[in-house]
């Protein structure tokens, strides 16, 4: 039977490059110039850390990380932007989370999605992603479509097309 499997997930060095020339573009900024803005990006965790002074480069600073990720072909929906903190000083420090694979909640929304479409295809959670099975290939692309379509929140791709 054909299969597929539909997947969230990021490529860690293409994030690595967007992020490093988020960095260079902001340090390079007239406005942040004597500033002492840091960006991290932790490649274990998945998350990327920016300390600044206040809210105003605290948005400058995710608006370019937005763009460059955009130009790098990368979905900044995969980008969880959680609360700011505020650090030692007068410093406001967030942690900004990078979503890879599909959480519980998600894959339930794609799977009750495909059910409600009335097309005649099983759809499986497995782990942090949905595995689709067919009788035709048709079928298959008509899910493909149809999650394309939707907002789940997550960026989704569409892997391993078996017949």
């Amino acid at each position: 039977m054909p299969t597929f499997d539909i997947v969230s997930k990021i490529d860690g060095q293409t994030l690595d490059n967007a992020i490093n020339t988020a960095k260079k573009d902001i340090l390079n900024r007239y406005d942040f110039n004597g500033s002492k803005s840091t960006i991290d990006l932790d490649k274990k965790t998945n998350i990327l850390t920016v300390v600044t002074e206040d809210d105003m480069r605290l948005k400058a600073i995710q608006d370019a990380i937005i763009s460059r990720m955009v130009k790098q072909q990368l979905d900044p929906k995969a980008l969880d932007f959680g609360t700011e903190q505020y650090a030692s000083g007068n410093m406001i420090r967030k942690e900004i989370s990078i979503k890879e694979g599909l959480d519980k909640e998600a894959a339930k929304k794609v799977v009750k999605k495909i059910k409600d479409s009335g097309l005649k295809v099983q759809a499986s959670i497995m782990d942090d992603q949905v595995r689709v099975q067919a009788k035709k290939i048709d079928d298959l692309q008509a899910v493909i479509s149809l999650c394309r379509g939707e907002d789940f929140g997550q960026p989704l791709q569409y892997i391993n097309m078996r017949n």
